[in-house]
């Protein structure tokens, strides 16, 4: 049984506003692009959401056997405090602000936006171009859409048209007639239509930025958006089949992409599945550098919190709907990942296995004799658990799945293993080169603290369930954590 045996991937087109049945447009490759970070500052929890989704749609698409080229931009360089067309370059800013040259700007917080990435398990990106490295690329476009007739140059910079355009209000269902709603500013005054959006941004006279560059209509810098198109064209040709990012661009950045684009090469669709990911939800506000709500993988680990706790997190709830967030949250995944984690350290000793990495492309199949007994019972898990992942990444289906899997006793230890390994291709745990969290802080044999084990698991036998919670919140209270195991309960101190 592997992720070849179950129906074909399907995932929801922003788009086309329906879920459809996944077709490359060449056989047996897959190219995606997902926008990346603005390296200015640290990269919240919010902005990790929109990279550990498409990380888990990649692992889907290498699972069944498709070649994936998977490219992230760095945006390093034009990305204004609105996001809009004004304001102050926020890289700039960054770099007046500590005294710092832009090099080290970007350096510091790619590297963090990097690190950070593979903390939360998410495989590197195969090209990770930066927009700074690819001014020809966007000058290029912008050259392409000039000759169209489809931009004119005000005293600030060189604007797309979009009344050349008949279908630039489709993507997000915009009205083009009431524009107030969509947070794009209004008061450029040579704009000639609102939604007009910057392709090419002049520097004002007499002032010198840091970053700028000559081009055919002056020195300046490129607009935001003419980045993401010029370099996803650059590596995954004109047109590709799969495009991610954030809700939030929906409205402008990945419209005035489709624009730009669709112009530029002259075809449509230019990608054939738009996919977003909504918001991080704090207390009904997005996570927000703006409202102060900047929660870093970093502030996991100071609360010692595993970051893969957050993966865990994040595949608990549909990538299209707004998950409420709360470090007691995050808590307990990271509590239910170390249970986890124990059942398969578990199964892969019993079966002989050594901890070190698989071999790229998972693990033993499901019946492979060399490893595991087959059954009715282990099919059954492996197609509900690849059914699940191929209904748009429906992930809270197939985690219940594993959740199953980990306890079922009706699994042998090699069947378990089997299916845990196979499913880590999708959920980026390392099961196979893990070792036992239960083991490490081990304090299950102090005697005062093994005599309230005793007590609480006497309390669970009479079903005094209130006294069984109260003695485990009075060790969590001195920082001792209970894990059940099915050889009984373990306290370990974080």
């Amino acid at each position: 049984m592997t992720a070849t045996d179950v129906p074909p991937i399907h995932l929801y087109d922003t788009r086309r506003r329906g879920v459809f049945a996944f077709e490359p447009l060449e056989a047996g490759k897959v190219g995606i692009y997902t926008c990346g970070p603005t390296v200015y500052g640290p990269q919240h929890l919010g902005n990790m959401r929109s990279q550990l989704v498409p990380d888990v749609l990649r692992r889907v698409l290498q699972a069944v056997g498709y070649q994936v080229t998977y490219v992230t931009n760095i945006t390093d360089v034009g990305h204004l405090v609105s996001d809009a067309d004004e304001g102050d370059d926020k890289i700039e800013a960054a770099a007046a602000r500590e005294g710092a040259t832009v090099e080290e700007i970007t350096g510091r917080w790619t590297d963090q936006w990097a690190t950070d990435r593979a903390r939360l398990g998410c495989l590197p990106p195969d090209v990770l171009p930066r927009a700074a490295g690819h001014i020809p690329e966007q000058i290029d476009m912008v050259r392409t859409l000039e000759a169209q007739g489809r931009t004119y140059v005000i005293d600030d910079g060189v604007y797309f048209d979009v009344s050349t355009f008949d279908r630039y209000a489709d993507f997000a269902g915009l009205s083009l007639d009431d524009l107030e709603a969509t947070g794009r500013i209004e008061h450029i005054a040579d704009k000639r239509h609102p939604a007009d959006f910057a392709l090419w941004k002049l520097s004002p006279p007499g002032v010198r930025r840091l970053q700028e560059w000559d081009s055919p209509w002056g020195r300046g810098f490129p607009g935001w958006h003419i980045e993401c198109s010029a370099m996803a064209t650059k590596y995954l040709g004109e047109r590709f089949d799969i495009h991610t990012g954030g809700v939030d661009h929906i409205r402008v950045h990945h419209t005035n992409e489709v624009a730009q684009s669709e112009c530029a090469l002259d075809l449509s669709p230019w990608v054939s599945f738009w996919v977003h990911t909504e918001f991080l939800d704090l207390a009904g506000e997005k996570m927000s550098k703006s409202k102060g709500h900047v929660l870093l993988v970093d502030t996991l680990v100071e609360r010692g919190l595993d970051p893969l706790a957050f993966r865990y997190f994040t595949l608990q709830a549909h990538y299209r709907q707004q998950q409420a967030f709360t470090l007691d949250a995050v808590a307990a995944a990271d509590t239910a990942l170390r249970r986890l984690l124990h059942h398969a350290v578990v199964a892969r000793d019993a079966v002989g296995l050594a901890p070190g990495p698989t071999e790229a492309g998972g693990a033993a199949e499901v019946g492979d004799g060399a490893t595991s007994e087959t059954s009715v019972r282990s099919r059954e898990l492996a197609v509900e658990f690849w059914t699940a992942m191929h209904d748009d990444l429906n992930t809270p289906r197939a985690m219940s799945v594993v959740s199953t899997v980990a306890r079922d006793p009706e699994l042998s230890p090699s069947q378990r293993w089997a299916l845990l390994a196979d499913f880590d291709q999708v959920l980026g745990f390392g099961f196979a080169t893990a070792s036992d969290p239960t083991s490490a802080g081990d304090v299950s044999d102090d005697p005062v603290i093994a005599a309230r084990l005793e007590e609480r698991q006497a309390a669970k036998a009479a079903k005094d369930f209130a006294t069984a919670d109260a003695i485990r919140d009075e060790l969590a209270a001195e920082g001792i954590e209970i894990i059940d195991t099915p050889e009984g309960p373990k306290a370990r101190r974080r």
